[in-house]
């Protein structure tokens, strides 16, 4: 998929048809449609095309669970026009494919993974706004963030590897510490498959690493991160190292991650931090001071070490 291109215009109609509505009625799923259901997916394809030859493609999983919520309105009301915008002018990677996805707690809710395709053009908000809010999760401080990494090891497949070696990226985001591992019972659940495996969390970071550089995005405003923050930084730490961004603002998502792709792409951070106005740049600068360019090589091949 990703067969179009972004609009400019497209984007703009858009915004003003959700400037004066609430979150309840951008996001009025009230269950998990079909079409996004991990059940109904055999995988997800980014594929070149005329008007995208080079794609490249971009995971973006967000916490839809509590307060969570207000990420995937930010992305819906401004957010992810800024996202795709600069990184078609500042070009850190070529012909963007935004894949999204809504994260919850497999243990407790009824849509803990839902998935969307990737895409060029305004469909990516179109396929946003009809992500299911559930607002669920359970009090076992995390979230499945994981699950994230399980489908797109196994159910995707993106030509900017498979044809260049050139690794995608993934990010999730929020505000709780990583999970410890995924169940096979779990992985049913979600999935429908006949899965008879268990898996640590670093070995599912590692099958998603093969294909897509892999981030972290801790939302510190959101109601956990405001009151165990080290707790949560600690437990993502420990699994990705430096591939851990704090999000001070929830507002500046976009700007941090096209930021941290700049970055990885090899451009120097400070000049990074520079290209933004000075009320963004400080959350930049917050998010990627202590990353560095990725260095395994042109073909971009083999698990990321952290």
């Amino acid at each position: 998929m990703g067969t179009s291109r972004w609009d400019d215009s497209a984007w703009v109609s858009h915004t003003s048809s959700v400037k004066t509505k609430t979150r309840e009625e951008i996001f009025s799923s009230s269950h998990m449609l079909e079409k996004f259901d991990p059940k109904k997916i055999t995988v997800r394809e980014s594929r070149d095309s005329a008007l995208n030859p080079n794609s490249n493609a971009i995971i973006v999983a967000l916490d839809v669970t509590g307060s969570m919520g207000i990420n995937a309105e930010q992305l819906a009301r401004n957010g992810l026009g800024v996202m795709v915008e600069e990184i078609i002018k500042r070009k850190p990677v070529s012909d963007p494919h935004v894949m999204c996805m809504g994260i919850g707690d497999v243990k407790y809710d009824s849509a803990p993974l839902q998935v969307t395709q990737f895409e060029a053009d305004i469909t990516i908000a179109e396929d946003l706004k009809n992500i299911y809010l559930e607002g669920g999760g359970g009090g076992n401080c995390f979230e499945s963030y994981n699950l994230a990494w399980y489908f797109a090891a196994l159910n995707t497949s993106i030509d900017c590897y498979e044809k260049r070696g050139k690794k995608g990226y993934l990010f999730t985001l929020g505000d709780e510490e990583a999970p410890e591992d995924l169940l096979a019972s779990e992985i049913r659940k979600v999935f429908g498959n006949q899965e008879t495996k268990d898996y640590t969390s670093e070995q599912l970071l590692n099958m998603a690493s093969k294909m897509y550089h892999v981030y972290h995005i801790v939302v510190k405003q959101g109601s956990h991160a405001r009151h165990y923050f080290d707790d949560v930084m600690k437990s993502w730490k420990e699994l990705l190292g430096q591939r851990v961004l704090v999000l001070e603002k929830n507002e500046d998502l976009a700007e941090v991650i096209v930021s941290t792709i700049e970055v990885n792409e090899g451009r120097a951070i400070k000049d990074v931090i520079d290209s933004w106005s000075p009320d963004k740049a400080l959350s930049v600068k917050t998010a990627i001071t202590q990353l560095a360019p990725y260095e395994g090589g042109s073909s971009g091949k083999g698990v990321v070490k952290f």
